[in-house]
C-alpha cells in the first residue's frame, strides 16, 4: 500500500463531506478495512493520518494506540455484518458514532500517556469483545456483563473531540 491508496480513500471520503470529522473517519477506515483487510488497515490508516498530520504541522495530533483501536472496532462490526455501503455501516453500529467510544476499554491516564501515543497499548479497562483480540483477551461476547460497553448508552458531549 502507499501514499496513494490512502490519497484514493481519503478523496472518496471527502467527495460527499464537507469537512473531517469523526464520521468521516469511520468512512475512511470502514473503506480501508473492506479494501485491504485490518491489518493492512492499521498500517494503511496509521500511516496516513500520522502524515496528514506532520504535514498539517500538527504531529502531536497523531495517537497510534486510537488509531488502531479505531480500526480494530470497525474491522470487528465490518465483518459482522457485511454492509455494502457505509451508510448502512454507520446506521447498524450506532456505538461507532460515539467518539468517546474507545473510554469504555481504556482509563483516560493510558490514552493520555506517551507510550499510547507512540505505541501501541492494549485496552486496560475492558477488553475489545472479539477472539484473538490485540491483547490476547478472550471472546468477551460471551459474555453478557461486556456486551453494553458497545452496545448500551453513554453519555457524550458531541462537540468534544476525540484525539486520532
Amino acid at each position: 500500500m502507499t501514499t496513494t491508496a490512502f490519497e484514493e480513500l481519503m478523496t472518496r471520503v471527502m467527495a460527499t463531506a464537507e469537512r473531517f470529522g469523526h464520521r468521516e473517519h469511520l468512512h475512511l477506515t470502514w473503506l480501508a478495512v473492506n479494501t485491504f483487510g485490518v491489518p493492512a488497515a492499521v498500517d494503511l490508516i496509521s500511516d496516513g493520518i500520522q502524515r496528514t498530520a506532520r504535514y498539517a504541522g500538527a504531529p502531536q495530533k497523531y495517537h497510534a494506540t486510537v488509531s488502531r483501536a479505531w480500526v480494530e472496532l470497525v474491522g470487528h462490526h465490518a465483518a459482522e455484518t457485511r454492509d455494502e455501503d457505509f451508510g448502512a455501516f454507520a446506521e447498524h453500529h450506532p456505538a461507532l458514532s460515539d467518539k468517546r467510544l474507545l473510554m469504555r476499554f481504556y482509563r483516560a491516564a493510558t490514552l493520555a500517556g506517551p507510550q499510547a501515543r507512540t505505541g501501541w497499548v492494549p485496552p486496560d479497562l475492558a477488553p475489545f469483545p472479539w477472539p484473538d483480540a490485540p491483547d490476547g483477551s478472550p471472546d468477551e461476547r460471551r459474555d453478557p456483563r461486556h456486551r453494553d460497553r458497545l452496545h448500551g448508552s453513554f453519555d457524550t458531549d458531541a462537540d468534544d473531540p476525540a484525539p486520532r
